[in-house]
């Protein structure tokens, strides 16, 4: 064998026990279990370079837009707990809306439907943030809201149009 053989099959047994030194000592669980989201993140992140360099079309952006939004979700409870998604789970219809939108926008084409889909989907899902924050006490303000709007449509006197007054035929 050579001294340059010798080398690279020393360099191979060296790395090879390295790494199966570190996969005793749990670094690889400990990396798979805190990174894991990047596996998610990345490819949204990626896919949207990919158009910004042209290339990949438009249709990209909305797995793009999705991937990115769910992986920052999920980067967010890895971080803090899982008990988090009581609140960021209206981030799942946030994920399409603004893959959708960006689509609407950066598209060849750019439909009036697909855009207005998107809107409807980001709308939807800032709304329901808004009722995962507020929690139980949204149940009690509906319910109010409710009441005092029956009770308004029920009781409040009829107010008359101001409408065509008799005009006079001549």
């Amino acid at each position: 064998m050579s001294k340059n053989d010798k080398k690279a099959v020393g360099i191979f047994i060296l790395t090879a026990g390295l790494i199966i030194l570190l996969g005793q000592w749990g670094v690889f669980a400990f990396l798979g279990r805190v990174f894991w989201p990047l596996l998610i993140l990345l490819p949204g992140v990626g896919l949207h370079l990919a158009f910004a360099s042209r290339a990949l079309p438009a249709w990209a952006l909305i797995p793009g837009g999705t991937l990115t939004v769910y992986g920052l979700v999920f980067s967010l409870c890895n971080t803090w707990g899982f008990g988090l998604i009581e609140v960021l789970w209206p981030a799942f219809l946030l994920g399409p809306g603004l893959g959708l939108y960006e689509y609407a926008l950066l598209g060849p084409v750019r439909p009036k439907g697909i855009y207005y889909a998107s809107l409807g989907l980001i709308v939807l899902s800032l709304v329901l943030f808004i009722f995962s924050l507020l929690g139980p006490f949204f149940l009690y303000a509906f319910s109010v809201l409710l009441i005092l709007s029956g009770a308004w449509l029920v009781f409040w006197p009829e107010i008359q149009p101001a409408g065509r007054r008799g005009k006079r035929r001549m």
